[in-house]
């Protein structure tokens, strides 16, 4: 259980450190000025969300809830991955690299079809972009998730599950 929760504190950190060197400092820009935001293509109606229309995103206006959010789901990912990595081949990479993608689909292309592409209008070049950068965060966190859940205790090397041992 201690293991989870640091594996999940730890993948939330790792959530909010690519999130900021993607979507804030490439995506938005330290003062707005991001590629998301100025874009000749981009969607007006995105821009606004971002950056007029009242009250204006949490993770702009005040983003502490945000940033703890985010450590949650952490630990709720750490959870869920605990609960479904035992079906997959043993070891940090071939594990964290299935999370990933289960968690990418799952989240972050529902995520981008349903609100930019659906609500916003935003084309598709920039959710090219943005699906990048969630890639990236999926990525991240699964394999601090996986590295730390994976790792026995006193040895680096990935649980092998007893079904799996070697006999002898």
């Amino acid at each position: 259980m201690v293991k989870t929760l640091i594996a999940g504190l730890a993948g939330g950190m790792t959530m909010n450190l690519v999130m900021l060197l993607t979507f804030r400092a490439i995506g938005f820009g330290w003062n707005g000025d991001g590629i998301l935001l100025t874009s000749a293509i981009q969607s007006r109606k995105l821009i606004a969300v971002w950056t007029k229309l009242e009250p204006l995103p949490l993770v702009v206006a005040n983003p502490a809830p945000i940033i703890i959010g985010m450590l949650f789901f952490g630990i709720g990912h750490a959870f869920i991955y605990r609960s479904i990595a035992v079906a997959w081949p043993p070891g940090i990479l071939p594990r964290a690299l299935r999370f990933a993608g289960l968690y990418f689909f799952m989240t972050f292309l529902f995520w981008e079809f349903f609100t930019p592409f659906n609500q916003f209008g935003e084309p598709l070049p920039l959710i090219a972009l943005e699906l990048s950068f969630w890639a990236l965060i999926a990525l991240a966190e699964s394999l601090v998730i996986a590295a730390i859940i994976e790792r026995r205790e006193g040895n680096l090397a990935p649980d092998i599950p007893s079904s799996t041992a070697p006999c002898g």
